[in-house]
């Protein structure tokens, strides 16, 4: 391709008439998750987004004046929304239908992008996204999981007492520590071991 074409005499991308605005903005939004989800947050340069996005990086610079700004804003608009949880019929479904999804959006690229930062980036950057990480995905999995853990205590097939911070922590803990350390995907029959060896024999009622 002839640079000159996408090249201004400054060596920058020129922005296209019809790449303004929001149409730019959201260009932008996506080459920062592009690169987070493919070079990581180290990796991630905002030369780099500028030129995914085919425009300058004083554009990129003018909406965001640093890489942590551009970097929530990025995940802000990509994670995805965790709404209600199914009613399967029992809490052994339940959850692992609900790990299911929360797997495919680990290994989505909103999610590698933010385990990218998770692990990467240092803790003064990583205060930055601790609001944005407890709105979007601490939260709102917490929230899932009671729902589904309150149904059960409904059905009967779980014990009054199981709704708590430490049981809540088991199944995120579990797999941030596989997907972490031991570098495991959780195919579904993992997944299923997982419900089936630790959480309904933790949540089972007593005596049962």
């Amino acid at each position: 391709m002839d640079a000159s074409r996408w090249a201004g005499e400054s060596g920058e991308p020129s922005v296209s008439p019809r790449r303004r605005g929001a149409v730019l903005e959201r260009a932008i939004l996506g080459s920062a998750l592009e690169q987070l989800s493919t070079v990581g947050w180290n990796g991630l340069t905002m030369e780099r987004v500028a030129a995914g996005a085919q425009t300058g990086k004083a554009a990129v610079y003018r909406r965001w004046p640093s890489k942590e700004d551009l970097v929530v804003d990025a995940l802000q608009a990509a994670l995805p929304d965790l709404r209600a949880a199914v009613d399967h019929g029992s809490v052994r479904e339940d959850l692992y239908q609900l790990c299911r999804r929360i797997r495919d959006a680990m290994f989505s690229k909103p999610g590698f992008a933010l385990r990218s930062v998770l692990h990467e980036c240092d803790s003064a950057a990583a205060e930055r996204f601790h609001g944005l990480i407890f709105q979007k995905v601490i939260e709102p999995s917490a929230r899932l999981f009671d729902d589904v853990v309150s149904r059960g205590i409904e059905r009967g097939d779980v014990r009054p007492d199981a709704v708590s911070d430490l049981v809540r922590d088991v199944i995120p803990g579990l797999m941030m520590y596989r997907s972490k350390v031991c570098g495991s995907e959780f195919p579904d029959g993992d997944l299923a071991r997982m419900i089936d060896e630790v959480m309904v024999p933790l949540l089972r009622p007593y005596g049962r």
